[in-house]
């Protein structure tokens, strides 16, 4: 099993580059940063976790650039948004960004992806938040194509261009794409046109699921050895990182605040020993 990590870096935290050293060197495979263009006033949309909207969600750092600074600091980390909202990015922007970021890293990016759950702000972005997933599906099935082929072209309800020619095309062919959601509809998503499907943790019985998720890759015509489960948000308990690797997946993803470096470094600390601890 690898172990990554994943935090709302701030203007306030540790830097990109501080937490992406100290992940590499205490031996993680991953960082993964998250996305919030911004945050709406209304605050019409219920928070998914409960209660009040954590303050980092409204401070958090734009994400590519945030991992462009830790890849100019590692060699293996690997890059990944987690996750990447693509319900309101163009595709054909973000499939630059994205496949730059890979270069500059020499293919280290796992691109994550997910429909997002804050409607106001899906709707300042002129995505119509009943629509999203299919939105999503097409932007990135428009961005496989621009990242394989020499002219790309994809028409949908959503996306439509005719021939286009766009560089760099990613180090990584193809470059993994990891669906969040949860179950079901989010690992349907994974297995219709994902590398991973990486569900947080907390959010019913994913252990459990792991078994009928297998099952639906190969109705599908997945090979399920070929989906990689990352599941995120995992705090620091042994019961939970061996429950999910008895469960098959390939990947915990550690959860750590948006904090310095006097908080953060601690934590890496303690999930490393987890880590050793559990073999």
């Amino acid at each position: 099993m690898n172990y990554g990590v994943t935090i709302f870096l701030t203007d306030s935290s540790i830097s990109p580059a501080d937490v992406a050293v100290a992940a590499e060197e205490r031996g993680f495979d991953s960082l993964w940063l998250p996305e919030h263009s911004h945050i709406p006033s209304s605050r019409r949309t219920p928070f998914p976790g409960g209660g009040d909207l954590p303050q980092m969600y409204y401070d958090v750092l734009e994400p590519f650039v945030a991992l462009a600074s830790a890849a100019t600091a590692t060699s293996k980390l690997k890059l990944a948004t987690g996750i990447c909202l693509v319900i309101q990015r163009d595709p054909i922007q973000t499939a630059a960004s994205v496949a730059t970021l890979d270069r500059v890293s020499n293919g280290r990016v796992n691109f994550g992806v997910g429909a997002g759950w804050n409607e106001e702000e899906m709707e300042n972005h002129g995505t119509d938040p009943g629509r999203r997933a299919l939105l999503m599906r097409e932007r990135i099935e428009a961005m496989k194509l621009i990242w394989s082929e020499k002219q790309a072209e994809y028409h949908g309800e959503f996306v439509d261009f005719d021939p286009i020619m766009a560089w760099p095309k990613p180090v990584q062919q193809p470059l993994p794409v990891h669906v969040g959601g949860g179950w079901p509809h989010g690992a349907r998503r994974a297995i219709r046109y994902g590398h991973g499907w990486s569900p947080i943790h907390g959010f019913g019985n994913l252990a459990g699921k792991l078994p009928e998720f297998r099952k639906l890759a190969e109705e599908a015509g997945r090979d399920p050895a070929e989906l990689e489960v990352s599941i995120f948000g995992v705090g620091p308990r042994a019961e939970d990182v061996e429950s999910y690797r008895a469960a098959g997946a390939q990947r915990v993803v550690f959860a750590l605040p948006p904090a310095g470096r006097d908080k953060v470094l601690p934590l890496l600390d303690r999930y490393r020993e987890l880590v050793e601890q559990l073999g």
